[in-house]
């Protein structure tokens, strides 16, 4: 087992790999009462193709998720039920890339530990139960398409990307999610939930070699084979739809608008391209920035205007989004301000600020035992390690930004995404 000291934001991490491939990280919390504990799988919405044992498996959207839900049923019961009764808060999520698992406790950790890597490690599903779950997530799925957020940005994602399938919803259809099977969930299981695919992060006031003890005890003693994934076709640089329009019950119009980045491949280098882009966008459309203050004053944004950065494997992307009576108009300032960047530069005094408060932000969050387990777990999937922000901050500088912005906000990477309302079109 290692031990990394973060000296800068005064972290320690052990780390160590389990013969069967299983990275265990653990941040030692002693003056905490409280565990946390939160076991992922590189695995998410968009690895809807693979191949195990020399045979293809093409699966229907939204599999993962769907996988997710199932993961909880046991032979004996339900693990969610068991976590909870066992005075733990337990929950799961599924993300394009990832999915994870976890539970908060104050007691009995080592016993609530157990629990979650063994349901999480053994699958038992039914096909009666499968049928049975794919009403429940067919009224989920319907429930969020009568969401005008999620309908907005899933067009976006849909106008963004011409191949990846990080532009297929995370959730899949109706339709999709009829074709999913118990022998599909038992494969999908088999492909990505290996040990040597997966992480456990663990923050709180544990034993880090308890905490190996018990993953030792409950996991395979070995990795099972490779996956090979394909996420189609080479993406090419230009979006798949400049504009994406559709009509909800919405009393003013909702938009955002996204700029296609350059591939990103796996590495540490993924971390400062995310810090970076944050920035950038920031930079131009930030509630810090000239442009925010004139289109707040011209009535085209008001409070719920945010912007960001996402970063998934093979594509990373800025967005900046919320409700305007003209989209159209906003996106023709952005563009407009974001060459004006390019030509003038960007303010040293305003980039500064914006570096201060992008790594303030990142080290109050550290104070969060999930956000530091889960951006810990993410990272390490992309190659990079989240905890390296100060040494990655010292090397971004606001020409940087500049040509990330000149390569990046340009009209044929650029897709507009407008949910009206109806009788608007």
């Amino acid at each position: 087992m290692t031990v990394r000291e973060y000296s800068r934001i005064g972290e320690t991490v052990y780390h160590t790999v389990l013969e069967n491939g299983l990275n265990i990280f653990v941040n030692p919390k002693p003056d905490y009462g409280k565990s946390y504990a939160f076991f992922a799988t590189n695995y998410g919405g968009m690895d809807m193709r693979f191949k195990l044992a020399g045979q293809w498996h093409d699966t229907p959207a939204g599999v993962a998720h769907f996988l997710e839900h199932k993961m909880f049923d046991t032979q004996d019961g339900n693990a969610l039920q068991d976590l909870a009764s066992n005075g733990a808060s337990p929950n799961a999520f599924t993300g394009s890339a990832i999915t994870g698992y976890y539970f908060e406790s104050t007691e009995k950790f080592e016993e609530n530990l157990r629990i979650l890597l063994s349901f999480v490690s053994i699958p038992w599903f039914t096909q009666e139960s499968v049928d049975k779950e794919q009403g429940i997530i067919g009224q989920e799925i319907r429930m969020i398409e009568d969401n005008p957020e999620w309908r907005v940005f899933t067009n976006m994602m849909a106008g963004l990307y011409q191949n990846h399938p990080v532009r297929t919803s995370v959730a899949g259809t109706v339709e999709s999610i009829s074709h999913i099977t118990a022998d599909t969930l038992y494969a999908c299981h088999k492909a990505f939930y290996d040990p040597s695919n997966m992480v456990l992060c663990v923050a709180g006031n544990m034993d880090p070699e308890r905490v190996c003890a018990i993953a030792r005890e409950i996991l395979p003693n070995q990795a099972g084979q490779e996956v090979e994934r394909d996420h189609g076709l080479t993406e090419p640089t230009q979006v798949a739809e400049r504009r994406v329009e559709a009509t909800m019950e919405v009393s003013t119009p909702i938009f955002q608008i996204g700029y296609k980045g350059d591939p990103m491949p796996e590495g540490p280098e993924t971390l400062r391209v995310q810090l970076l882009g944050e920035l950038a966008i920031q930079a131009l459309a930030g509630s810090s920035s000239p442009l925010y203050a004139e289109l707040y004053e011209q009535g085209l944004i008001n409070s719920q205007f945010e912007c960001g950065c996402e970063l998934y494997p093979g594509c990373v992307f800025l967005c900046a989004g919320g409700e305007s009576r003209d989209p159209g108009e906003v996106a023709r300032q952005l563009q407009q301000e974001a060459e004006r960047l390019v030509r003038e530069g960007i303010d040293e005094k305003l980039w500064e600020r914006l570096k201060k408060a992008a790594y303030g932000n990142r080290g109050r969050q550290l104070n969060s035992f999930e956000n530091l387990c889960v951006g810990q777990a993410q990272s390490f999937f992309t190659g990079a390690d989240a905890l390296a922000f100060p040494e990655a901050f010292d090397t971004l500088t606001a020409q940087d930004a500049q040509r990330l912005l000149a390569g990046w906000v340009t009209e044929e990477r650029t897709t507009l995404s407008v949910v009206r309302p109806k009788g608007e079109m």
